[in-house]
C-alpha cells in the first residue's frame, strides 16, 4: 500500500511559498550531506542554496505573469486551470507535488524505524502534522491488518522480516481491494488530490481577497464603493 495515495487533504493554506520552504529544506539536507565539495564553506553553501531558490520563484512567478487565474473555487473548470498553472510552475521550477512532499516526508522521518507498529504511528503522526484527513479510516484498517499478521507470527512485526512484512503485505492488498484501491490508477488519485488542494487554495485566495475589500471598504473614501465580484480580478495585474 502507498500511504501517500490514501490520504485526503482537509481544506488549509496549501500556498505556492510552501513548496519554496519545503524545497528549501530538501535542497539544504541535499548540500549539507551529499553535494557539498570539500572545502565549502557555509556560507558559500548557503549562497548556492539562495540562487537556486531564487531562480526557481522568478520561474514561477514568470508563469503567473501569463496564465489567467479566475478565483472561482466553485467552478471545476476554474478549479482545474488553477490546477494545472500550478502543476506548470512545480514542473518548470522543478519544485514537489503535494504527493511527492509527502512521500519525502515519509522517507526521512521514518528511516531507521525497526518496527511496522512504530512506522504506522509515524505515518499518523505525519498525516495530522500535515493538516491531512483520514476519511475513510484506512489508517484502523493497515493497524488491524498489523495485529493479524502479529497474531499469527506470536510476535511484534519487524521491518526486516522478509516473511512478515510479505504477509503483512498481502493484508494490505486486502485492504486496498476493499477500498476499491488499484496501484495503476495511483496517478489518478495523485490527480484528484492535487485538485483538492487547487480548490482549497482557491477558497483561501477568495477569503483573502474578501478581507482586503472589507479593510478597504472601511477607509472613508471607499465608503461608497461597491465591493467587487472576486471572480473579475485578474492576479496577473498585482504581480
Amino acid at each position: 500500500m502507498d500511504p501517500g495515495a490514501v490520504f485526503h487533504v482537509h481544506p488549509c493554506r496549501e500556498a505556492m511559498m510552501h513548496d519554496f520552504k519545503s524545497y528549501g529544506e530538501i535542497s539544504a539536507r541535499f548540500y549539507a550531506k551529499e553535494a557539498v565539495p570539500k572545502g565549502l564553506k557555509g556560507d558559500e553553501m548557503l549562497k548556492g542554496i539562495f540562487f537556486d531558490v531564487k531562480k526557481k520563484f522568478e520561474t514561477a512567478i514568470g508563469i503567473l505573469r501569463k496564465e489567467k487565474i479566475t478565483i472561482d473555487p466553485e467552478d471545476p473548470a476554474a478549479v482545474s486551470q488553477y490546477a494545472k498553472v500550478m502543476k506548470t510552475i512545480r514542473e518548470k521550477a522543478d519544485l514537489f507535488s503535494e504527493s511527492q512532499r509527502i512521500q519525502y516526508t515519509i522517507k526521512t522521518r521514518t528511516d531507521g524505524i525497526q518496527d511496522a507498529r512504530s512506522y504506522l504511528l509515524a505515518l499518523k503522526e505525519i498525516r495530522l502534522k500535515r493538516g491531512l484527513t483520514d476519511e475513510i479510516g484506512v489508517e484502523g484498517m493497515m493497524m488491524e491488518a498489523l495485529e493479524k499478521v502479529e497474531k499469527e507470527l506470536k510476535k511484534p512485526l519487524m521491518r526486516n522480516d522478509k516473511k512478515g512484512m510479505a504477509l503483512l503485505m498481502t493484508e494490505f492488498e486486502k485492504v486496498n481491494q476493499k477500498l476499491g484501491i488499484r496501484k495503476e490508477e495511483l496517478p489518478k488519485y495523485e490527480e484528484q488530490l492535487e485538485l483538492k488542494i487547487a480548490k482549497a487554495q482557491l477558497e483561501e485566495l477568495k477569503k483573502e481577497a474578501h478581507e482586503a475589500m472589507d479593510t478597504q471598504k472601511k477607509r472613508e473614501e471607499f465608503k461608497d464603493e461597491e465591493m467587487v465580484d472576486v471572480k473579475s480580478l485578474d492576479i496577473r495585474n498585482f504581480i
